[in-house]
């Protein structure tokens, strides 16, 4: 069976004209797509992209796949990885802007469903989802990693006193256990055949952290829902981003090495980073550290960079790491430091020439970070003006609550068939467009930072 389509309709064309003041290639995305199935437009997203052509690329590309593949190490079979690697050569994309959550989040399921969608459709057998990690274990009242959403209600999915979900960082807080007694209280109020028992297989393990515990619950998950395993989830986070940027501290020579340590271009990588936040699009840009993040007693830490240091405002015995080559490296194999959404970004999507999925807000910083990049490249170096020329094409793309779901995941996967959750939501998205998934666009036209940007270009206009 195939859906009937409206050829008549079309997008509004005063959102598309906001989006493309800063990120073009996402409008074009949407106005190509706007009547086709969502699945179609999941298809779109992870497309085949230009293999990197410069030197810097090359070298990015590499260090990225390097570290790809020790992820992959820990869940697949050698053969497994060499196709899982063989197929993100050819269509490298990542589906970023997850945070740590369990899948039982709404937003975090329908993003990851986006991706696994585009993933079937292109016949790949795996791909990445990034997870934040950097989060709060509770970062508004009973919202956050600690806590799980099971519709009507939210439990405390570990255990862990209020005082210490709010002063924990998910990438860091850990030894943790589930919430045995709290799980088990919840299966005799709910319909929670879809999810519970693949939680309570786990309610004896250990975890490292809760970012170990969440990826690992929500691998089971995925696989549960899909047990035909017709693409499978990868899951990687900010400390995957730390040992990538690592080994691009490695040597004096690399390109992230020259614009972090030799002063001049620092000066210049801060004067554009200055001039970005000062423009009319600033207010997408996240500034809250000096390109790393400190981690200290389970909390990920701000830093500024005086005196040739990074250090903790206003804490005399925080940390204090000299902002120089070996050091910023072993602190982030020591995992002691992570790199700031800024780096991240540039370590893996921009450099390596990656497609990065998101969402409203990522649309508009890593369009920035990648003028911000292009504004302090050297073009009197033969590698760089490679490198400039390669990024006039920007791999950017809208994700995050194109599917956007208003009943609890609870609830929906109760309707759904077990075992086969994710083929069953293929069929359903084949029939559905992108215009009635997006509601024509509703959350583009409520988001605040682009309605912002649209009234200031008609007062501009």
């Amino acid at each position: 069976m195939t859906a009937v389509f409206d050829p008549t309709t079309t997008p509004p064309v005063e959102i598309l004209a906001v989006l493309s003041l800063l990120c073009p290639e996402v409008a074009r995305d949407i106005e190509q797509n706007w009547n086709a199935p969502v699945s179609d437009y999941a298809r779109h997203l992870w497309r085949p992209v230009a293999r990197p052509a410069s030197g810097p690329a090359i070298a990015a590309r590499s260090i990225l796949r390097e570290v790809l593949h020790q992820r992959l190490g820990a869940i697949m079979q050698p053969e497994e990885i060499c196709k899982a690697l063989d197929e993100f050569e050819h269509r490298p994309v990542i589906q970023s802007g997850l945070h740590c959550l369990l899948l039982m989040d709404r937003t975090t399921f329908d993003a990851l469903l986006l991706a696994w969608l585009g993933a079937v459709e292109n016949g790949l057998s795996a791909f990445f989802g990034f997870m934040g990690t950097t989060m709060t274990m509770e970062t508004i009242g009973r919202e956050g990693p600690g806590w799980l959403d099971v519709g009507d209600d939210k439990i405390n999915l570990f255990g862990m006193g209020r005082h210490k979900l709010c002063r924990k960082s998910a990438c860091v807080a850990g030894p943790v256990t589930l919430n045995k007694r709290a799980l088990e209280a919840v299966g005799d109020e709910t319909d929670a055949s879809r999810w519970l028992g693949t939680l309570l297989a786990s309610q004896d393990k250990v975890f490292g952290t809760a970012a170990d515990a969440l990826t690992a619950l929500n691998e089971d998950l995925v696989a549960d829902w899909d047990r035909s395993g017709m693409a499978l989830p990868v899951f990687i986070d900010d400390r995957l981003a730390a040992a990538a940027m690592a080994r691009h501290l490695e040597y004096d020579g690399s390109l992230l090495s020259r614009l972090l340590i030799e002063p001049a271009r620092r000066q210049r990588l801060e004067r554009a980073l200055q001039e970005a936040a000062s423009s009319p699009f600033g207010r997408f840009l996240p500034n809250a550290t000096a390109y790393f993040w400190g981690i200290r007693e389970e909390r990920v830490r701000k830093l500024v960079l005086e005196n040739g240091h990074l250090i903790e405002p206003d804490r005399p015995h925080g940390l204090s790491i000299p902002f120089e080559r070996p050091h910023l490296k072993q602190a982030l194999l020591d995992g002691v430091l992570l790199p700031n959404l800024f780096l991240m970004f540039l370590v893996l999507a921009i450099l390596p020439r990656v497609r990065v999925v998101g969402g409203l807000r990522q649309i508009g910083y890593v369009a920035l970070f990648h003028s911000i990049l292009l504004a302090v490249l050297d073009e009197s170096a033969p590698e760089e003006r490679d490198l400039a020329a390669e990024l006039q094409v920007r791999e950017n793309a809208w994700g995050m609550r194109v599917i956007d779901e208003k009943i609890s995941v609870r609830e929906q996967l109760a309707g759904l068939p077990e075992g086969a959750l994710f083929p069953d939501l293929l069929r359903q998205y084949r029939l559905r467009t992108f215009a009635e998934t997006t509601d024509d666009l509703k959350l583009v036209r409520e988001n605040a930072r682009w309605r912002k940007i649209g009234q200031a270009e008609i007062k501009a206009t």
